[in-house]
């Protein structure tokens, strides 16, 4: 084991005194006990992380049932919801944050495995990077959804504030009475309750094998979610002592099996950035197109919120992860995870409880999955959510109007200058600027009451958005794409069933605006700034990588 070269070496004598004056015991120096880590995402800030602690305590009640010394650390985490409004350029860069700080705690430590304590947007991703990246034995235990706030029938949440807005600024209803919803749309503990990105990627860490059966839909307040805790703490310490390691999990099939899973249940363009990344780590190529070809053969079996009504309540009570697995185990490559049973076994014991919340095959919401890829003149790849897309919106043509900021955007709906048909280009929002999440302009849109309104950009969207919003235009206006050279009025042509993103120019008029182009000049400091240096293309994940700095 790591930990033995400061349990057992004459010249850690004083490594082990510092330990001893942290809190541990003579004991827990002697023998073959396991050092563990645990990676705790606890912050009072969000709401899926204010119980983390709760759950930490009793992952490191596992550990020392199961033989292992437990150590804890802090991981940071940001909100997206809360950051959207003031700073949301830091949000994605945080992910590699955090994957890097879990590589500093665990190897200056000497830890021989660790488990992640996580709940939401980029700390599971993030979390499942360093697993690829440090390959020590590992498990990810996610700390659930919220429930809905449900009054007179109806199901009501925070993220449905962002609507709210839009109604505001569309002048729908008064900004007195959008205060007045605010207690209707306050829940408890918990990620945000549809399938947006945390649930998500609570979804793909179960589908990959990283986390125990069970964990992605179980609620944050549920009590199973502490035994769940319990029982990773127990079983780090197993895949310590049986020396098995994630990469022996995470390998190309089941990472193909966590796309399909995602296309089938509808889940966050985000994954497309993080699935990738992900992979990466764990020294697996995962391409932008085979979301498009795994989504074309795999139909879209639920409809969640922000998609359709049911919450991730009603998938869990459905038969959760498990279930959705059973559905497709045709489909699926068989596997390990860190539970000790292959991934077909946990399939093949998957029950569907409820027919309309997972349905079946033949019987599915949508023939094809969740996401498709997009390409033309205006991006080489992005991606759209193409089963939150109506029907008539599916095939689309309309003027331009660009901007390149939310704010510009915002005050155009109040002052309405968008009209149905319009396709909105927000520009300058790509990697090299954080890659922001465009949630607030989306619901904005949404809640103004526009339903044939489209928007392309270079940035991203929020797991909440719904309608025909293209996003991950690559490359990036600041990386010389030709997103950069849509001009107003410019005839925006959106073909979702055979995958194409077009404007009407010729190859010479948009390299001559190319040239002519003048781009907003930003300055970016601090962090945003190295990240910005750093990052790679949206199609590889939107990783830092240190060759962008040769």
């Amino acid at each position: 084991m790591r930990s033995d070269i400061l349990k057992k070496d004459v010249s850690t004598l004083p490594h082990r005194a510092l330990l001893l004056s942290a809190g541990v015991k003579s004991g827990d120096l002697k023998g073959d006990k396991p050092f563990i880590g645990v990676a705790n995402s606890y912050n009072t800030i969000i709401p899926g992380h204010i119980h983390l602690n709760e759950l930490s305590e009793e992952v490191m009640r596992g550990i020392r049932d199961g033989g292992g010394v437990p150590f804890i650390w802090g991981v940071p985490g940001v909100c997206d919801g809360i950051a959207m409004h003031v700073e949301m350029r830091l949000s994605l860069p945080s992910r590699e944050h955090i994957a890097d700080n879990i590589e500093i705690m665990a190897l200056s430590h000497s830890m021989d495995g660790w488990v992640g304590v996580t709940n939401c947007d980029k700390i599971t991703p993030g979390m499942l990077m360093a697993a690829g990246r440090l390959n020590l034995p590992s498990i990810i235990l996610t700390g659930g959804a919220m429930k809905a706030n449900v009054v007179k029938g109806k199901k009501h949440h925070p993220i449905e504030g962002f609507g709210v807005v839009g109604q505001v600024k569309g002048g729908k209803i008064s900004a007195d009475e959008a205060e007045k919803m605010l207690p209707c749309m306050t829940c408890k503990a918990g990620s945000c309750v549809g399938l947006y990105t945390a649930n998500t990627m609570a979804t793909v860490t179960e589908v990959l094998g990283m986390s125990v059966t069970k964990c992605a839909t179980t609620l944050a307040l549920d009590p199973l979610k502490k035994k769940q805790a319990y029982e990773a703490g127990k079983r780090i310490v197993e895949l310590v002592k049986k020396d098995i390691k994630p990469r022996d999990i995470m390998t190309k099939d089941a990472f193909e099996n966590s796309i399909r899973v995602d296309m089938a249940m509808g889940g966050s363009t985000n994954t497309v950035l993080h699935i990738p990344a992900v992979a990466r780590e764990a020294g697996v190529d995962i391409s932008v197109d085979m979301f498009d070809t795994i989504s074309r053969e795999t139909p879209n079996l639920c409809k969640i919120i922000p998609a359709g009504e049911h919450e991730m309540a009603d998938i869990d009570n459905a038969g959760g992860v498990p279930a959705v697995l059973n559905r497709l185990k045709d489909m699926l490559k068989d596997g390990d995870t860190v539970n000790g049973k292959s991934i077909l076994e946990i399939a093949s014991a998957g029950k569907v409880t409820d027919d309309d919340a997972i349905r079946t095959l033949d019987n599915a919401y949508f023939k094809q999955g969740g996401i498709a890829v997009l390409k033309g003149n205006i991006a080489d790849s992005s991606v759209i959510k193409q089963t939150a897309v109506s029907e008539e919106m599916m095939v689309h043509s309309g003027p331009a109007k660009v901007f390149y900021t939310e704010d510009d955007l915002l005050e155009a709906i109040e002052e309405k200058k968008i009209n149905e048909g319009d396709v909105v280009v927000i520009i300058c929002q790509g990697p090299s600027q954080g890659i922001p999440e465009m949630l607030t302009p989306t619901d904005a849109i949404k809640g103004a009451g526009y339903t044939r309104v489209a928007l392309l950009t270079d940035g991203r969207f929020s797991g909440a958005t719904v309608g025909p919003c293209v996003g991950h235009i690559c490359p990036e206006a600041y990386r010389g794409g030709n997103i950069a050279a849509i001009k107003d009025g410019d005839i925006i042509e959106i073909d979702i069933p055979n995958r194409k993103l077009n404007f009407k120019l010729t190859d010479a008029e948009i390299k001559k605006r190319l040239k002519e182009v003048r781009l907003p000049k930003r300055e970016l400091k601090g962090y945003l700034a190295r990240f910005s240096k750093l990052v790679g293309s949206v199609e590889t994940g939107a990783v830092m990588d240190t060759k962008n700095c040769q």
